[in-house]
């Protein structure tokens, strides 16, 4: 039942590093596609005044989550919740921080432009949506690696791909999101974090 996703075992402590300087003291972190559930075990032990609230859309990808929340002893990570990034709205409340990591390269646009949407209208002013996975940026020469994964994404998937930089900055800031920071990861992966400056829309 429970699944190991081995980029979760590289990954882990550089995401927790750079959540270190952007999260909030403490509140609720909604990790939107937290896959496995490895990542969501790491950060709630990584970061104890946090209440962290995973999810995903995929039904094995739950049972994933909670076997490994059933074998811990954290208090502060709630059962899973299912979660389509695309249907809006979102039956959530109180998101204090949003954080996704590798989805919008594997999943259509809408499940972006619905993240992004969403969190413009649950994050109070100032409160971050952290995105982290590989993206394609102007004036920036793409990987190798990273070239030869979108074209394998697209093969597999048609809406699927790589996201350009200015096309998510676009959206977001349809939305009312600025983002605030951009910071290079191993694997020639990027976290970027987007903030909202004028407090919920609703």
């Amino acid at each position: 039942m429970k699944r190991h996703a081995p980029a979760t075992t590289r990954n882990s402590e550089p995401i927790a590093d750079i959540l270190a300087h952007e999260l909030p003291k403490q509140g609720t972190v909604l990790e939107i596609a937290s896959g496995s559930g490895e990542h969501a075990l790491f950060f709630a032990r990584r970061f104890p005044n946090l209440h962290w609230q995973p999810s995903d859309l995929d039904v094995e990808a739950l049972a994933s989550i909670d076997a490994y929340l059933e074998d811990s002893d954290l208090p502060n990570i709630a059962p899973s919740i299912q979660l389509n990034a695309a249907q809006t709205p979102w039956t959530v409340e109180n998101v204090d921080a949003i954080l996704c990591v590798n989805m919008i390269h594997i999943s259509p646009w809408s499940a972006a432009t619905g993240l992004i949407a969403e969190a413009a209208r649950l994050l109070p002013k100032g409160a971050p949506l952290i995105l982290y996975g590989p993206y394609f940026e102007r004036e920036v020469e793409p990987s190798p690696s990273n070239l030869d994964f979108d074209l394998s994404l697209r093969s597999r998937n048609p809406r699927w791909g790589i996201r350009h930089v200015d096309d998510v900055d676009a959206f977001a800031e349809e939305e009312g999101l600025s983002r605030s920071a951009r910071y290079e990861m191993p694997a020639n992966n990027l976290i970027l974090v987007y903030r909202q400056l004028q407090g919920p829309s609703a």
